[in-house]
């Protein structure tokens, strides 16, 4: 399984949409994010592992949450930058998983493609991601308008009226 380390705040500052929600609120632009992510991670059925700084905060212990089984977020410990726990893990698994790593940090982008991982820009991502919702969408209208097999389909009209009664007399 394909796994993608995602530099949140890089991502958070480069996608248009989460640029301008992190202005009124970080934690709606993050749960943005997430949301955005867990589609796609489940779409195209790989892991994400979305990584936030929190080095500035004194005395933060790392802490990780996992959304479900596609998506992990992670909250770095005080000192720590997603940068450093991005080139730690992408180091640990090395080239015996298929990993990209999104971050517009061209240093970054240096870094993980020496240690074995694919790099991706974060608007390259925000295009990918944006084509994978146009496919969800017309995956989701191409089954809404599939004929489906529905009582009414298969009952004469007085006891369809007889139905409707009784549905609303509750």
């Amino acid at each position: 399984m394909k796994t993608i380390f995602v530099d949140g705040y890089n991502v958070v500052n480069s996608w248009p949409n989460l640029k301008q929600r992190k202005d009124f609120s970080f934690e709606a632009a993050r749960q943005t994010l997430i949301d955005k992510l867990h589609n796609y991670g489940v779409f195209k059925a790989c892991k994400i592992v979305l990584v936030f700084d929190a080095h500035k905060v004194m005395g933060n212990l790392e802490k990780k949450e996992e959304v479900n089984r596609n998506i992990l977020v992670i909250f770095t410990k005080d000192g720590e930058t997603a940068d450093n726990y991005i080139e730690k893990q992408v180091n640990s698994l090395g080239r015996k998983h298929e990993i990209v790593v999104v971050t517009s940090d061209s240093l970054e982008q240096q870094t993980v493609f020496q240690r074995g991982a694919v790099r991706m820009s974060s608007l390259e991502f925000y295009n990918e991601v944006i084509k994978v919702e146009k496919s969800i969408k017309i995956k989701g209208d191409k089954n809404k308008s599939i004929d489906r097999n529905s009582i009414s389909d298969n009952i004469d009209e007085k006891t369809a009226i007889i139905l409707e009664e009784i549905r609303r007399s509750k």
